[in-house]
């Protein structure tokens, strides 16, 4: 625990978190502090740091299993996690499924997306392309943000900084 008796974050529970946000009409990619991690609180008062055109957006993988997309615009905050019972095990996921007042899964609820699946829409990345994306169990976190970040005009970027591009 830190000093302000929050958890702090563990390397090993997160793969990647980066902030994406337009400036001037291109994207820009950061990679966000484990400080940032803390809650969806915390983290969506970190985004409103980025000079975003349209906001900003926290791509974040976890352990190789699940992702959670954070968007910032103004005040508010939209969030998408993409199974629902990560909330048992990363408290950042948790405190995503409290921010969205969702009641908490239950050790034998399927998994299932939980937040707004239309989180990007208005950027090109639909809620039916976004629910068949996280639908898709062969996929690992990463391939499916970088779909994402494909469909929004950053993927190469996106795949640099994640390392999923090839040699």
């Amino acid at each position: 625990m830190n000093p302000k008796g929050n958890l702090m974050v563990e390397e090993l529970d997160i793969d990647f978190a980066l902030a994406a946000y337009r400036e001037d009409g291109v994207w820009q990619l950061a990679e966000l502090a484990d400080e940032a991690l803390q809650d969806v609180e915390t983290l969506s008062s970190g985004l409103r740091r980025f000079p975003g055109d349209s906001g900003t957006i926290a791509l974040i993988g976890f352990d190789e299993d699940v992702f959670l997309i954070v968007r910032v615009n103004g005040p508010t905050v939209r969030v998408l996690l993409s199974d629902i019972s990560a909330a048992d095990e990363w408290e950042l996921a948790r405190t995503a499924i409290e921010h969205l007042a969702l009641p908490f899964p239950e050790e034998d609820d399927e998994s299932a997306p939980a937040g707004d699946l239309n989180i990007l829409g208005d950027l090109g990345m639909h809620a039916m392309d976004m629910g068949l994306l996280i639908d898709d169990y062969d996929l690992y976190p990463d391939e499916m943000l970088s779909d994402v970040a494909g469909r929004l005009g950053f993927g190469p970027a996106f795949d640099d900084a994640v390392d999923l591009t090839s040699a």
